[in-house]
């Protein structure tokens, strides 16, 4: 059972924060482009739930991606899956169609342009991706995978040491989805 552990922190000057990374040791991957259609649940309401479904596509390769209710704590933590819809359904749209027969609501899309770093360290590697959010602007997530709840106290701690080292000051608790939709913490 693998959690999410990440912080989102607020990028004013993201050519600095690239610099940062390189210098730290970070290995860039190329930029991508996503779009992440949300969707509710027609018996429960994700918002109070703290859960999360969409469909995100990566340069219009599809991912189904349910995130489960936050852990208690600061830094969030909780459950990810992740799954590849292609080459069944090339474009996302079936699984679409089949969520809205069900009774989902279609929520809302974010789109973002993504630029990520590899940062090597024990006992594993981080994820640091830069995003630049259509309406919203300019952020940073810090991210590790941890195998089962024990591991995410330490994964907190390491992400938070991280952040000082990149200077990065201005946490954001709220997910895209909720700061596009205007909405205050939660998912």
């Amino acid at each position: 059972m693998s959690y999410e552990v990440e912080q989102k922190f607020r990028v004013q000057d993201p050519e600095a924060l690239q610099g940062r990374l390189i210098e730290l040791g970070g290995v860039a991957s190329p930029a991508e482009q996503h779009s992440d259609t949300y969707y509710n649940h027609p018996c429960r309401d994700f918002a109070e739930t703290q859960e999360a479904l969409r469909v995100r596509r990566v340069n219009n390769q599809p991912f189904l991606t349910y995130k489960g209710t936050k852990l208690p704590g600061t830094v969030k933590a909780r459950r990810e899956l992740e799954w590849c819809l292609a080459p069944g359904d090339a474009d996302g749209s079936q699984t679409e169609e089949l969520w809205k027969l069900l009774g989902f609501r279609e929520v809302a899309t974010v789109t973002k342009t993504r630029q990520g770093f590899t940062l090597s360290a024990e006992p594993s590697s981080f994820t640091v991706v830069i995003d630049e959010v259509e309406r919203l602007g300019f952020f940073a997530e810090i991210e590790l995978l941890v195998t089962g709840p024990q591991g995410v106290d330490l994964a907190r701690q390491r992400i938070l040491d991280l952040a000082v080292q990149l200077n990065l000051e201005v946490s954001e608790s709220r997910s895209y989805l909720r700061m596009f939709l205007g909405l205050d913490s939660g998912e």
